[in-house]
């Protein structure tokens, strides 16, 4: 029986799951977006988020704090250029997010083995759902745009007058 047992095996064992959940960090943190089964990408989910907490710059307000936290994510995701990326651009951009930095959408199934596939992505990343929730600047300048435009129209009409006159 699994009672008590949180970790889901996938199938292999630790070593080799420990090691597919860094490669495929590295591979979520380098891609933004990455296309997994949805085993997979609720345990890359479990892997990646505390890694992504320890990058915010709020833990590491200090030199002794930051090289700490380099370290621990070090020590998981084994690839220094994952973890540049992350404590830079990924730090930067969900500094105000309070947690659930990823997103896991179902696909459907695969073709092949008809296994349910997901693709995991990193929220602030999205362009088309973000765009939505941080609109532009919005400038109400409705009687100036108006006026502006009635000089140019003239200007068109004035332009067509003189040909047909020449007629």
């Amino acid at each position: 029986m699994r009672h008590g047992k949180k970790v889901n095996h996938l199938g292999r064992k630790k070593a080799h799951r420990v090691a597919m959940l860094a490669n495929m960090a590295c591979s979520l943190i380098e891609h933004k977006r990455i296309n997994t089964t949805v085993a997979k990408a609720k345990a890359l989910k479990q892997f990646v988020e505390p890694l992504i907490t320890k990058a915010k710059a709020e833990n590491n307000q200090t030199t002794e704090k930051g090289t700490h936290n380099r370290r621990v994510v070090f020590k998981n995701l084994r690839d220094k250029y994952a973890v540049t990326e992350l404590f830079s651009n990924v730090a930067e951009k969900i500094a105000d997010r309070p947690g659930g930095y990823t997103r896991i959408i179902k696909l459907g199934t695969r073709l092949g083995d008809n296994a349910d596939m997901a693709m995991i992505e990193l929220v602030d990343f999205n362009e088309l759902y973000n765009a939505s929730k941080t609109p532009a600047k919005k400038t109400t300048r409705r009687g100036r745009a108006k006026k502006s435009e009635a000089p140019a129209a003239d200007a068109s009409q004035e332009s067509t007058q003189p040909e047909s006159s020449e007629e």
